[in-house]
């Protein structure tokens, strides 16, 4: 097996390095207003509003829930399953490819997206 050139260590070096720093700008840049348990902050204030005629909801939740790190989402009484990104960002199970910044920004995605159809329950 061939050692590597001093070329291709200066170019994965470079690229290590590009990588790095790429992450730390993203991470510089994320939306603030928004932190867990998990980074040593407090959650997302706790909102409750009408939103296009639905009722939207989230608070922080007793105890630690299955991925939404301790914040529950609802839309209309019905639970919004949401989820934290290790960016710090949310999803949910309505928009589960388009991350936002808030959980409120999530469940107005959500009732957007739903176009007046009622959430169903996860089984």
């Amino acid at each position: 097996m061939s050692r590597p050139t001093r070329r291709q260590a200066i170019g994965v070096t470079a690229g290590t390095l590009a990588g790095l720093a790429l992450a730390g700008s993203a991470h510089a840049a994320a939306p603030s207003g928004h932190s867990s348990a998990h980074d040593g902050h407090e959650a997302p204030e706790a909102f409750d509003e009408a939103f296009q005629g639905r009722r939207i909801q989230g608070a922080p939740a007793a105890g630690h829930t299955h991925h939404g790190g301790g914040y529950a989402v609802r839309i209309d009484g019905q639970e919004l399953h949401v989820m934290r990104n290790a960016d710090g960002t949310w999803i949910s199970v309505v928009n589960h490819y388009e991350p936002f910044a808030t959980p409120r920004a999530v469940a107005r995605a959500a009732v957007v997206e739903l176009q007046g159809a009622s959430l169903v329950p996860l089984a």
